[in-house]
């Protein structure tokens, strides 16, 4: 529906409105909120707030179990604002219905998590009303959305999180998870991948307590969405194995009502609600692209709220009565509910003393006493283990001890060695299975992870180091978020071998590092896995891409060098000499034992030099400059790093007077060996290149 002319959009939003009646005074008043608060940024997305209304006011006064005075509560029901751009749809829902504020250490605060203040810094610095919904920022936030579809796969991951922790913890009687997962999305939604991959995966799986709400309003950025898209979503959706519902108005608040009872009722699959809506409904860019991703305008507005029978000349108007209507409602329903499950889960906690105390420390995000006793001590041995298997081994170790953590591979666990041993699969028949499989869906997989770690879940997700490319998305927000998921990258490097370059990583490392607080570690040898698996499980704030090789490492000997224990400070001197060092070896992963008999070598001769593990710049750098100093020398001017990938950000490593053994090319098809000894990976080389640099640097300190 396009309304060309202020005179039809103003009857047709008059009509609609000339009952006055409580519930459409308090839609409109999501309405111009969401208008406003765009218009006086002069940014944002003002089309998809206006036409969603009816939907959001349904959804959260009618059914959402959320207590505003508990937005922690653990089996509320999860709204995501998966169409992240109207973010002031949620925004002002937060601020009808007075959640109350909780800070980053989990306390509340005494405010409202959103006040109109809020709302009138919209976009604005140090505002708590961003452009787009950011987890932890905003108190009443699920999950950050923006990239388009990452809302619809975290929902996945929610819905799963409630099915596994229901089916560890929920006793006769004892219903401590029963909550639903709702996520709002729109046509960009639809065509993304990952939505599709994430809505294949929730029909496998039958979660029927997922609702996707799908506002089909057919407008792009660039116009209409038949310049790109014009299938039957609804069709695809049955297809997938989901309950399809159809409502004709977004603005009929009966008929949304009833398709969200009739999800309610659903219990042998997913649903998905197609609402039909005007975008900008009510202006005179109704129905239009202009509607969607800029300002009404000041005359717009203005005209709109006349539509709307509201006063023109107030902005930021919430009249008298709409939010202690809309608090009540929300609370009278979902107050209740929380008291009696807190109630309920007291008894609980008597009649399952051991499941309990598992239960608060998840809960907590905080570990079961002995969570790590488990974990192997590896003696040293030259053959080794590729660090895939000992990473294996270290997972399945604290696994045992862990429940709550959990994950599986995109259709690699053979391959990553992420199986927990001795555990089910999650299947639609047993949602106890702590082994996922996310089938051949890494940008799914990853965004579905990340639900699962919002839900307090120590999830991972595993494939090949190369493909992280296809989920750098979900990687990226779940450093953005500060949650704890866990990413497995094996096959790391040219050590990959006869696959050749397609599955060869040269860039990745270097691209994963660059992603502001992810702990990016590659562990050198067994003993390093088994301390990168405990640093990463010590915090649930950080997300952490653990990089795995398929080739065996030497396991080094403790007793002649330095604890792995190491690692946790992100890098560590290994091996070492008397007195200051002629040359610093650095390495990371497989080619730190080739660093360690270059090392060797060079001692035999004569030479000073030191080993340094650096599996982890992220938490390097997060020690002070005295230790990094210590481990790496200023004065040592000859330093050489040598990694099996790209040479970007060694620099801030070797210094001006360094150089690195690193790949410039892609890599080529080949037995390791080989291609070992064509770009340059060998002791021989190594020392070589050594003795080069402390022979520069005796030159230029002659200078």
């Amino acid at each position: 529906m396009f309304m060309s002319d202020t005179e039809t959009a103003t009857s047709v939003a008059t009509a609609l409105h000339e009952d006055g009646s409580p519930e459409r005074l308090a839609i409109d008043t999501i309405r111009t909120l969401s208008m406003d608060a765009v218009q006086k940024a002069n940014s944002g997305h003002p089309g998809t707030p206006m036409a969603l209304a009816p939907v959001g006011y349904t959804l959260w006064s009618k059914f959402l179990r959320y207590d505003p005075a508990h937005a922690d509560w653990p089996n509320r029901d999860r709204f995501v604002l998966s169409v992240g751009h109207a973010s002031m749809l949620l925004y002002s829902l937060i601020h009808l219905a007075g959640i109350e504020e909780i800070d980053a250490d989990g306390n509340k605060t005494g405010k409202e998590a959103l006040s109109l203040a809020d709302l009138e810094q919209f976009r604005q610095l140090s505002s708590k009303t961003p452009g787009h919904p950011e987890y932890r920022h905003t108190t009443g936030v699920e999950t950050t959305t923006g990239p388009l579809g990452a809302g619809c796969s975290n929902s996945v991951g929610m819905a799963i999180a409630e099915r596994s922790l229901a089916a560890r913890y929920n006793r006769d009687g004892f219903p401590v998870f029963d909550h639903d997962v709702y996520a709002l999305c729109g046509d960009g939604d639809m065509m993304e991948g990952v939505a599709s991959e994430a809505a294949s995966i929730a029909g496998h799986l039958k979660l029927s307590n997922l609702c996707w709400i799908y506002d089909s309003n057919h407008i792009s950025i660039e116009g209409g969405t038949d310049l790109a898209f014009d299938e039957d979503v609804g069709l695809r959706f049955k297809a997938y194995g989901w309950n399809v519902i159809h409502v004709d108005d977004a603005n009929d608040t009966a008929a949304i009502a009833a398709a969200i009872e009739t999800f309610r009722k659903t219990t042998d699959r997913p649903t998905f609600i197609v609402v039909h809506s005007v975008i900008g409904w009510g202006s005179p860019k109704a129905g239009s692209e202009k509607a969607h991703g800029e300002p009404l305008g000041e005359e717009n507005v203005r005209l709109t709220k006349r539509a709307y029978g509201w006063p023109e000349d107030k902005s930021f108007y919430v009249p008298d009565g709409v939010a202690e209507a809309f608090r009540k409602e929300i609370g009278d329903r979902s107050k209740p509910l929380r008291d009696e499950w807190v109630a309920m889960v007291d008894r609980y906690l008597q009649a399952n003393p051991e499941l309990g105390a598992e239960l608060d420390a998840m809960l907590k995000d905080e570990l079961p006493a002995g969570w790590d006793a488990d974990v192997p001590v590896f003696p040293a041995d030259a053959k080794g283990l590729a660090s895939r298997d000992s990473g294996g081994k270290v997972l399945n170790a604290l696994a045992k001890r862990v429940p709550w953590l959990i994950g599986g591979s995109a259709d690699l666990a053979p391959s990553t060695k992420t199986d927990i041993k001795d555990e089910a699969s999650f299947e639609p028949d047993n949602y106890a299975g702590r082994n996922f499989h996310f089938g051949v869906r890494e940008h799914g997989m990853g965004g579905v992870v990340n639900g699962m770690a919002l839900s307090h879940l120590r999830a991972y997700g595993s494939t090949f180091l190369v493909f992280a490319d296809y989920m750098r998305a979900p990687i990226r927000l779940s450093a953005i978020m500060e949650v704890g998921a866990i990413w497995v990258f094996t096959h790391d490097s040219i050590g990959v071998g006869e696959d050749g370059p397609t599955h060869q990583p040269i860039e990745h490392l270097a691209s994963l590092r660059a992603i502001p607080g992810l702990d990016v570690i590659r562990p050198g040898d067994a003993n390093e896995v088994a301390w990168a698996y405990r640093a990463v499980l010590e915090d649930a704030s950080r997300p952490a891409a653990l990089i795995f090789s398929r080739q065996a490492l030497p396991t080094l000997d403790r007793d002649k060098y330095a604890s792995a224990e190491g690692v946790r400070k992100g890098g560590y001197v290994l091996a070492d000499c008397d007195g200051e060092p002629e040359v610093v070896l650095i390495a990371t992963g497989s080619e730190l034992s080739l660093v360690v008999d270059a090392y060797e070598k060079l001692t035999a001769e004569g030479t000073r030099a030191r080993v340094v593990s650096l599996p982890s710049w992220y938490r390097f750098e997060l020690q002070d400059k005295a230790y990094r100093d210590s481990v790496l020398p200023p004065a040592a001017k000859a330093r050489l790093a040598v990694e099996m990938a790209g040479s970007m950000g060694w620099d801030r490593y070797v210094g001006s007077h360094g150089d690195t053994i690193t790949m410039s090319t892609f890599g080529a098809s080949a037995p390791l060996a080989k291609l070992q000894d064509k770009f340059g990976f060998t002791v021989d080389n190594i020392v070589d290149k050594a003795r080069s640099l402390i022979a520069e640097a005796a030159s230029t300190d002659k200078e």
